[in-house]
């Protein structure tokens, strides 16, 4: 099986990422967690304890983002797995998947970002066969594994309520990325308006935030693809709006 790890970079900052404020504080303690690694020198492959996180909330609400915020400001490269193709059907074949991910980014330093992690933390019913019992191996296998790693490891999900809530409690944080409220929609709009002809002060641009519940990445890909389709046509409010009734149609 072939392993779907790549190494996410940004040139973001921090200042382009919008925030709910208990998400920021949550994500202003591991960045310190990383400066005092990387103050205290500390290398891949000592016993130095580990920060593991949960990542959870609906696509396009800067989970990625943030993670690939956080190696950039330290300095680690950010390695992001799809845990569905770390999972195999045959018996052992999984365990040394994570063997191999976590030994080479314990050499490289790098930060561990698994993405779709309701793919084996998923709910699980009462043991019933040895598929089952299997599963809880692979389970436990990556807790202790994640445990033992010297770095920070983040996994991300969607849904939260696909999460057993036995491996909620092994997380040392737990950091929720909802849908931004308007105020920070608004905010959002904004920063992606920023160098167009639109009028960033217009009452349409708080229109756009009170009327679409869109997350971040939503409404930045509807910007571009916007700027990139209209042609010779002007960029308005009324055309972003008419995007977003198509897109909503469509669904």
């Amino acid at each position: 099986m072939e392993l779907a790890i790549h190494h996410i970079t940004t040139d973001k900052r921090w200042a382009d990422i919008v925030l709910d404020p208990a998400t920021r504080r949550q994500i202003d303690e591991i960045r310190d967690f990383l400066k005092a690694q990387v103050n205290t020198g500390m290398k891949a492959g000592k016993s130095t304890g580990s920060k593991s996180v949960l990542f959870y909330g609906p696509g396009g609400t800067g989970k990625s983002l943030a993670a690939a915020l956080l190696g950039k400001e330290a300095g680690k490269r950010v390695s992001r797995i799809d845990l569905s193709t770390v999972i195999s059907k045959y018996i052992g074949e999984t365990e040394k998947n994570l063997d191999a991910i976590f030994e080479n980014a314990e050499k490289a330093g790098d930060i561990l970002f698994f993405d779709e992690a309701d793919a084996l933390f998923g709910k699980r019913s009462e043991v019933k066969d040895a598929h089952d019992r299997y599963a809880n191996i692979e389970i436990s296998y990556l807790l202790q594994k994640i445990e033992a790693y010297p770095g920070l490891v983040i996994l991300a999900t969607n849904m939260k309520s696909n999460i057993d809530k036995a491996f909620l409690r092994r997380f040392n944080t737990v950091v929720n990325f909802p849908i931004p409220a308007v105020p920070d929609r608004k905010k959002i709009w904004e920063l992606g308006l920023a160098g167009t002809a639109l009028e960033r002060e217009s009452p349409e641009l708080l229109s756009l935030a009170e009327r679409y519940e869109l997350s971040p990445g939503a409404i930045i890909k509807l910007i571009e693809r916007v700027q990139v389709q209209r042609n010779a046509e002007p960029l308005t409010y009324a055309l972003l709006k008419k995007r977003i009734e198509e897109d909503a149609a469509e669904k």
